[in-house]
């Protein structure tokens, strides 16, 4: 059974191509493209190095260019460039020597407890594009990237921000059922659970479950566990170092969760059967992800452009996102029955199985 919500928005799937325009209004659009180029590194500096925060947290006075420089230990000189280049682009405002930032652009850049939040996707383009020397050299030959450096990991975890936040209030909002059931209790696994924050967010949330994680990269592993105990949540999180395929004891689990995960396996179909086997009478298997989009005139939005941008990189460190299609062909490839899929207003999708016997 394949159910399709409403599609996004209008914000996030708006058209972003005119096939009539002429060759000024062609001009218009890419020079606005290049302007876009600059103002995402603005976007990046202002939360990276904590602008945004101070400018935010001064309300209507605003703060002046010394003042936000001496706060966030910048350069006044710096600050006072990105300040005029940050109202150039609409990000902030700069009048009479005092720089104030609209609430809405605030809450969208900054707070990541929302499905809407896009900081994280600013942090994780401008940081990826640092790698991208090699880019050329990956198209010529078609070898990926061998290692991504640590400040790459930081930008995932900024990200995963908006995963958790979609998974929180558009996943649990179209699965009310899922909702009574975790409240009650049960056993989940979060599967490439990378750093562990969805596990904390779970055990916060819904204080009947246990969780654990798996995880077969050992770095994630020891930030993942370092996380959980500085929650204070150890004794309701395991963290596991071992396989995707390894999830866990047969019928130990009511959930298996994948978020972000399932497109960067090389074996997804053999991890879905082992999540599947892993499950309870009665549990849920459920993926969330950003699929690619299935056709020319979704890929033609300015949904499909972002995603177009992310598979860029995703190709480059040799991994790959996948169409609803193709999630829907890994399930059934692994024997999995038919999944329920969603399509989320955020642009995500979330695919789910449940085991009757």
């Amino acid at each position: 059974m394949t159910l399709r919500y409403p599609g996004p928005p209008a914000r996030a799937w708006a058209p972003c191509d005119n096939p009539g325009m002429g060759h000024d209004d062609r001009y218009d659009e890419l020079i606005a493209s290049l302007g876009g180029f600059h103002r995402s590194w603005l976007v990046y500096l202002g939360i990276e190095l904590g602008l945004f925060q101070q400018v935010r947290a001064a309300r209507e006075s605003g703060v002046t260019t010394a003042e936000l420089a001496a706060a966030t230990g910048t350069h006044p000189a710096a600050v006072d460039a990105w300040a005029w280049a940050s109202d150039a682009h609409d990000l902030t405002t700069f009048d009479d020597g005092r720089l104030v930032i609209d609430e809405d652009v605030a809450a969208i850049l900054l707070d990541g407890d929302r499905a809407d939040f896009l900081g994280g996707q600013f942090v994780h383009a401008v940081v990826a594009s640092m790698d991208w020397g090699g880019m050329p050299e990956f198209f010529r030959t078609g070898k990926p990237i061998a290692e991504r450096p640590e400040r790459y990991r930081k930008a995932i975890a900024t990200l995963t921000r908006q995963d958790i936040a979609v998974f929180f209030q558009e996943v649990l909002a179209a699965l009310p059922q899922l909702v009574a059931d975790l409240s009650r209790g049960g056993r989940v696994v979060d599967v490439h659970c990378g750093g562990g924050r969805w596990l904390v967010a779970m055990a916060q949330r819904f204080p009947a479950l246990e969780l654990v994680g798996v995880e077969f990269e050992a770095d994630s592993v020891a930030r993942a566990r370092a996380i959980v105990a500085d929650a204070g949540l150890s004794d309701r999180i395991d963290i596991r170092e071992a396989k995707a395929t390894d999830p866990g004891k047969v019928g130990e689990y009511d959930l298996a969760y994948f978020q972000y995960a399932l497109h960067q396996l090389p074996d997804a179909a053999q991890v879905l059967r082992a999540a599947w086997a892993a499950l309870r009478p009665g549990g849920r298997l459920i993926v969330l992800d950003w699929p690619l989009p299935s056709g020319q005139d979704e890929f033609r939005t300015r949904h499909g452009e972002i995603i177009a941008g992310v598979q860029l990189d995703e190709l480059y460190q040799g991994t790959a996102l996948a169409s609803r299609e193709r999630f829907l062909a890994w399930f059934a490839d692994a024997g999995l029955p038919d999944p329920t899929s969603i399509d989320l207003p955020s642009g995500a999708a979330v695919f789910l199985a449940e085991r009757v016997d």
